[in-house]
């Protein structure tokens, strides 16, 4: 059976059913990847996610997300973060016939209304869970992590061939030039990392961790959820 929400009927879902919900963005991902990356990622996760879990279906994914930081480069869409706060809130408020809601985020810039709609839903009594993968601060953007994750996922949409480094200054000391700015004043090419010695077989093994920090997270909010009631 399809693993997918908008392929069930409603009586095949019960209240013991968790929902998983991918959520992206459409941004800039350097001169070598696609502005669908961040995407990509979450989906695939929750596709693993899932894999694992007899219980929990994936709801369709979010492709937008707050990227007001990637503006000033073609092809980035962004609703920014008051925008995605609320869609984040009334979409889990929505889902209260599951037992719970994780959301699986693929871009950093999402986390401040992600934190900041999942410490109101916690507040309202809701079951929710939000988890977004780890990295190097050096390698932050469309560096050697997400390029070679996209290699093992989706190699045909990779431009191997225009790769080349930006900037490989920690992510901590950027953010003040970030903020002022955005990307494009600390990365001609929009790169936040170094994505020239990527590798599929690198890409495999960082999504084998990704899965096992998710899996984990999952199973430890299950269990203090169950614990709590």
């Amino acid at each position: 059976m399809s693993r997918e929400l908008a392929s069930h009927r409603w009586p095949e879902l019960t209240d013991r059913t968790l929902l998983a919900i991918p959520l992206g963005a459409t941004e800039q991902h350097g001169p070598h990847l696609p502005l669908w990356t961040d995407t990509a990622i979450a989906t695939e996760l929750c596709n693993r996610l899932a894999a694992e879990r007899n219980n929990l279906v994936i709801g369709p994914a979010i492709p937008y997300g707050a990227s007001g930081e990637h503006a000033a480069f073609p092809g980035t869409l962004s609703i920014g973060h008051d925008a995605l706060r609320l869609l984040l809130l009334e979409l889990v408020r929505s889902a209260d016939h599951f037992a719970g809601v994780v959301v699986v985020n693929g871009h950093g810039g999402n986390l401040p209304a992600l934190h900041s709609a999942e410490e109101l839903l916690h507040y309202e009594g809701r079951s929710v869970l939000t988890w977004s993968p780890t990295g190097r601060a050096d390698d932050s953007h469309a560096g050697h992590t997400e390029t070679s994750v996209m290699l093992a996922l989706h190699p045909e949409n990779v431009h191997f061939g225009q790769a080349s480094a930006g900037n490989t200054t920690a992510l901590p000391d950027l953010m003040p030039h970030l903020r002022e700015g955005g990307v494009r004043a600390v990365s001609a090419n929009g790169v936040l990392g170094d994505p020239t010695a990527a590798t599929a077989d690198e890409g495999r093994d960082i999504l084998s961790q990704w899965t096992n920090s998710l899996t984990n997270a999952v199973r430890h909010w299950e269990n203090s959820t169950h614990d709590s009631r």
